[in-house]
């Protein structure tokens, strides 16, 4: 009788183990299906918990890009306060590009100056220091510092340090004088900072290094002489302290002085606040660290299309500061392999390299990755060891080029010459490390198939992930409505959806076994235009502009994470435009650093990494793209979504995760929820980020204007009730049963 009853027992938990497995790949539904509803202000969620993908939910889908561009390295993830520290000649770009797609830069004087201006202005320079720092660059003194002491006292020319490059050179005829620049310092955060100035002197031991605050009348913080200065190159170090009295929202003047009548030479001066992570801004890597950044791309963006790695590494005062031929202004190389991968391990993200297939060689690539992942018995294995990093990087994820459709990159080509570059990189990648993973150069699939035909016949076997960058706005007029804007927008990804499937079954039908796709830039690109139509109304200005750092992005890129999960495996990762002052992500002014809503929307779906997906109905109001985006309005004749996107995923511990998104525009929405096969009851927790106006965001002023909030929710046998309102992102999580 018992073994009678354990059989019965055994035959019932092995039906209910089969009960919860999930369905048959050829019998699965898709993961959303959407049924228009005619009441704007209700909708119905049935989410079905035994039709469960086959791929959990990759982990670099929420990855984020770094760019040499503007002040996304330098003076954003980098903690060096100084401006132009390896005083060089600095260029200014015109906005012009050559026939070979490199910068051109400006040569008048007078525009030179006007642009020194805008920019000192822009670093918060008191008004009054403008004449003496474009007076100083007309004398040959570096851009972006100023003397200290009377013109005709304080003589300034160019000069050449230790392994070429410029250095400055300063004459003064009395103690006190010398050169100097404007700064902020992160007082919120840190009063002590350490400095190192690399100098030569024919006649002075020592210089004198103070820091002073207010524009007006200087009140001196701290000075300290350093000795030690000598006619060989000497690095001098130490350390100044601002006191906790002193006001934080100033400017203050660092200033390096000669102590008696002289002159020294300058290779390069750098400031940096003692708690920086490894050199990096210690804010950014707490803001990084805690969005759970999966992955991060660098160093290009059009910059990589020019840039040679070998400037990057060893002693910071061999590498040379080269021109940025992608963006103006100066490279300085103090940010490169060692420090993109000590970066990452602060962050304890994967790094991913975008090799130079610009102006670069196949076999300078092959050095790259051999610095980075060969042992020390390989000739660059060693050079790195040598560079005090032994052990080796283990970088996994190496994309050929940047975007080398497109004219504005340097030594960019035709689809069948992209083709013949990619078998040549591949080849040469293959033979260093067969184990890493290479991403061919795509074109973006709303007008690039001839381009991605092209690769996928050329390139055949030897493509295992292909790439998109979908930067997709256009210019429009002042006078559109900021709201119909967004909504485009949140149209955008359903087209990419439909376009990403496509080429998937291009890749298919080419006879790649496992077709794959990175998308490794992603923003918002709506560009306002200048000349505003004649006697139409203004309606759209930069202040309502729904761009990358409003919340508009925000929701955006967490459409396109639910996009990505449905189109599950074929695309293997998004790394989103960018870290810091580039696109949507962080911003950092006056050393202070702040969060735009798309780093918390990023944050909020990172959770459901390794979550396994599964299937939902949507019943939901339709809304209709009214098409101001010029590059929609090209792509698509016409086009509607549901008011609502939804995405369910089960996570490793049993819990039921669900990202909600309103990107509606016509009111709130009640939204009933039906989790069938999951009878979960007690509490949801809800986080919830929103906004009055989709162009909502975050200022130095006001950093935290729109931030996620957290609620509660009651379950009943694995049903809940939520109201959404518009431009709302929300993740909620419901508890295992």
């Amino acid at each position: 009788m018992y073994s009678w009853r354990l059989f019965l027992l055994l035959v019932a938990a092995i039906g209910s183990l089969r009960a919860a497995e999930p369905v048959p790949a050829a019998a699965r539904p898709p993961l959303r299906q959407l049924r228009p509803a005619t009441d704007p202000s209700r909708a119905i969620l049935r989410i079905h918990t035994r039709q469960r993908a086959a791929h959990p939910i990759p982990r670099a889908i929420t990855g984020k890009f770094a760019e040499h561009l503007g002040f996304n390295i330098y003076n954003g993830m980098d903690a060096q306060i100084l401006r132009n520290p390896t005083f060089a000649d600095y260029p200014f770009w015109t906005g012009q590009m050559s026939p070979d797609g490199l910068t051109k830069f400006h040569w008048e004087d007078q525009r030179i100056h006007e642009e020194l201006r805008r920019l000192a202005t822009r670093f918060g320079w008191p008004e009054t220091e403008l004449d003496g720092l474009v007076q100083a660059h007309g004398d040959g003194l570096a851009s972006f510092w100023t003397r200290v002491g009377p013109r005709a006292a304080v003589t300034v020319s160019p000069d050449t340090g230790p392994h070429g490059g410029r250095a400055q050179r300063l004459q003064a005829s009395a103690a006190g004088q010398g050169l100097a620049q404007w700064i902020w310092l992160p007082l919120h955060r840190q009063r002590t900072f350490e400095f190192e100035i690399y100098a030569r002197s024919p006649d002075l031991s020592s210089l004198r290094i103070s820091l002073a605050r207010g524009a007006d009348r200087l009140v001196s913080c701290d000075e300290t002489l350093v000795a030690g200065l000598s006619e060989t190159w000497t690095r001098l170090q130490g350390r100044l302290t601002v006191p906790d009295s002193t006001d934080p929202t100033v400017a203050y003047r660092l200033a390096i002085l000669a102590d008696r009548p002289g002159q020294f030479v300058v290779r390069h001066a750098f400031l940096r606040p003692i708690d920086h992570v490894r050199g990096a801004d210690p804010d950014v890597i707490c803001f990084l660290k805690d969005s759970h950044l999966p992955l991060l791309r660098w160093p290009g963006g059009n910059f990589v299309s020019a840039y040679h790695w070998e400037d990057g590494i060893g002693p910071i005062e061999r590498r040379p500061t080269r021109p940025n031929y992608a963006w103006g202004g100066v490279e300085p190389n103090t940010f490169g392999t060692d420090e993109f991968i000590a970066f990452c391990r602060a962050v304890g993200c994967e790094p991913m390299i975008c090799v130079n297939a610009g102006d670069g060689t196949a076999a300078e690539a092959a050095r790259w990755l051999e610095y980075c992942n060969g042992s020390t018995a390989t000739p660059m294995g060693e050079l790195r060891a040598a560079h005090g990093h032994p052990d080796p990087y283990g970088v996994q994820h190496w994309e050929i080029g940047n975007e080398l459709w497109g004219r504005w990159q340097f030594h960019w080509t035709t689809a069948a010459g992209y083709v013949d570059r990619y078998r040549q990189f591949a080849q040469a990648l293959r033979q260093v490390d067969p184990t890493v993973t290479l991403y061919a150069c795509g074109a973006p699939v709303l007008w690039g198939k001839d381009w991605n035909d092209t690769l996928i016949a050329g390139a055949g076997p030897r493509l295992e992930v292909t790439t998109d960058h979908p930067l997709i706005g256009g210019t429009v007029s002042p006078a559109t409505d900021p709201v119909a804007v967004h909504r485009d927008f949140m149209a955008v990804p359903e087209v990419l959806e439909q376009r990403w499937s496509a080429l998937r079954d291009d890749l298919a039908r080419s006879g790649i076994a496992q077709p794959r796709l990175a998308v490794t830039e992603l923003q918002t690109f709506a560009r306002l235009s200048r000349a505003p139509e004649p006697n139409a109304p203004v309606r759209l200005t930069r202040d309502n502009l729904p761009g990358q750092a409003s919340l508009t992005e925000a929701i955006y890129n967490v459409l396109i994470y639910h996009a990505c999960v449905r189109l599950a495996p074929f695309v293997t990762m998004v790394t989103h435009s960018a870290t810091v002052n580039h696109g949507g992500g962080l911003r950092k002014e006056r050393e202070r650093v702040w969060a735009n809503p798309c780093h918390y929307a990023q944050a909020m779906f990172a959770a459901l990494a390794e979550a396994t997906p599964v299937a939902l109905e949507i019943e939901c109001a339709l809304e209709q793209a009214p098409r101001v985006l010029p590059d929609l309005r090209n792509a698509v004749p016409n086009l509607s979504f549901g008011a609502l996107d939804t995405l369910a995923a089960v996570a490793p511990d049993g819990a039921l995760l669900l990202s909600l998104v309103h990107r509606g525009s016509t009111g709130p929405i009640r939204l009933s929820i039906e989790c069938r096969d999951f009878p979960a009851a007690g509490m949801a927790t809800v986080r919830t980020l929103t906004a009055a106006v989709p162009w909502a965001a975050n200022t130095l002023e006001h950093p935290e204007a729109v931030l996620p909030s957290d609620s509660s929710l009651p379950v009943h046998a694995g049903q809940l009730t939520i109201d959404l309102a518009p431009y709302t992102v929300a993740r909620v999580r419901l508890p295992a049963p």
